[in-house]
């Protein structure tokens, strides 16, 4: 049994652009130069690669307290356990060079050192040349005082304070590096924080956070409602509030860290289809509403929990072997919607289901809808009904589907699996969806989600 959907585009009014380097990955500082060594062999660089282009950022709450910048000048602070040096910089430029993929990299503030930041920010500069994007101050700079960081009061007035001074540090040491942040935690400090950075420190980049759900919530994190609506509706106002001070101030917004449950993500949930399929959801969801990209917080050496990619044991940490995790498959599918305009979408059903529908205009003409079935298994499959005349005459299908949305393994694009040394490739053909009377159905699993890419006619192609 089928439940119908059917799903209207408005083909006239497209949105801006997906930006190229949209996509991206986020680790933790202290993961840096572990990964800096990947850069002239491994798996990493194939695997990023394979996306395309995006942007690597550096930072969260190991920036902050547990890695110090450590040189001939200064040595290594007495507070960090773990040390950032020249060396690891160079080895990161080899990696961003290789992969062509840009960084973004967080100073930490929580130990007050702007002349130990400003060393640091030369010779990032002078390492990464061309591939550094920008530089935070701080990670989730509006939780220090929650944290035990900084004394109250602590507010955007102190933070601006502070990051004023370490401007102008790193601006004596290396001169002209756009600076992005103020990398808060969630969009509701954002709208406090976000103004006056943009105000007084004219950023090149706003940043900030998003995690659904949280390590400590009750009732405990699921899987049930990382997939439900009103996450869906949630990751929804959140986007427009960081939206909202972005398009006013006329600075674009990343989503530099993102991920399925805060601490480092919950085993049964964080390593599961389930995640790929909340991360197909937020990333059309981003690109809809203007987000100029979106980083996925990972840790390399920990499977178990939220992370795009990582290497099953300390061997193959050691060696650069890698695996694709799930997330990982949501990154290639959106892969192809960069450049693309994202076009307004609505779906109307008598089921109900719990199914999101995107549609994005492809510089070729062609229309790409990517579709996500969140209902779980057992549920009927969609039969998705395309009303949008005799322009487009057929859909080629990507489907993305795993055995289930509590599967750690499995999961297939286009019915094929990422290779052993990170590469794939799309599938040489593809089912297809004819136009029949303008109207092209496609049938959806539930739990699974589909990219649809729908020819221009030859009359209208261009």
């Amino acid at each position: 049994m089928l439940t119908p959907v059917s799903v209207s585009v408005d083909l006239a009014q497209s949105g801006p652009v997906v930006p190229r380097e949209f996509l991206g990955l986020s680790f933790e500082a202290s993961a840096l130069p572990q990964l800096a060594g990947d850069g002239a062999g491994g798996d990493l660089v194939t695997m990023l690669r394979s996306l395309g282009v995006g942007v690597l950022r550096f930072g969260g709450v190991t920036a902050d307290e547990r890695i110090g910048w450590t040189d001939a000048v200064g040595g290594r602070p007495s507070w960090a356990l773990e040390s950032l040096e020249a060396g690891d910089l160079r080895g990161l430029g080899v990696l961003a060079s290789n992969s062509r993929w840009h960084v973004l990299l967080t100073l930490g503030l929580a130990h007050f050192e702007p002349e130990t930041a400003a060393r640091e920010a030369a010779a990032a500069k002078a390492a990464l040349g061309e591939w550094l994007q920008a530089i935070e101050v701080g990670n989730e700079p509006n939780s220090y005082a929650a944290h035990g960081l900084r004394p109250e009061p602590w507010t955007a007035v102190q933070y601006d304070e502070q990051l004023a001074v370490y401007r102008s540090a790193i601006e004596a040491a290396a001169p002209g590096i756009p600076l992005a942040g103020p990398d808060v935690s969630g969009s509701s400090a954002f709208e406090k924080w976000g103004p006056p950075e943009v105000v007084n420190q004219r950023p090149a980049l706003l940043t900030g956070h998003h995690y659904p759900l949280g390590c400590e919530q009750v009732p405990a994190p699921s899987i049930a409602r990382l997939l439900s609506p009103q996450i869906h509706a949630a990751a929804g106002v959140s986007l427009g509030r960081y939206m909202s001070v972005s398009e006013a101030a006329g600075v674009p917004f990343r989503l530099d860290e993102t991920n399925t449950v805060s601490c480092n993500g919950e085993p049964g949930i964080s390593n599961t289809f389930a995640s790929a399929l909340w991360a197909v959801g937020l990333m059309t969801q981003a690109m809809q509403m203007g987000v100029s990209g979106i980083n996925f917080e990972g840790n390399p050496s920990y499977c178990e929990g939220y992370t795009p990619v990582c290497a099953p044991t300390a061997e193959d940490l050691a060696s650069g072997t890698f695996q694709a995790q799930p997330e990982w498959y949501a990154l290639l599918l959106a892969k192809a919607l960069i450049g693309d305009r994202p076009l307004p979408t609505s779906t109307s059903s008598t089921g109900h289901p719990n199914v999101q529908a995107s549609a994005f205009l492809a510089p070729n003409g062609a229309l790409h809808l990517v579709v996500v079935d969140d209902d779980p298994p057992g549920s009927h499959s969609l039969a998705l009904a395309l009303r949008l005349g005799r322009r487009f005459r057929d859909a080629g299908i990507l489907s993305l589907t795993a055995p289930s949305p509590a599967a750690i393994s499995g999961v297939r694009l286009g019915g094929l699996a990422v290779a052993p040394n990170g590469s794939w490739s799309p599938p040489a053909t593809r089912p297809h969806a004819a136009s029949k009377h303008g109207v092209i159905t496609v049938t959806i699993k539930a739990s699974s989600a589909a990219l649809l890419t729908l020819s221009p006619s030859p009359s209208v192609a261009h």
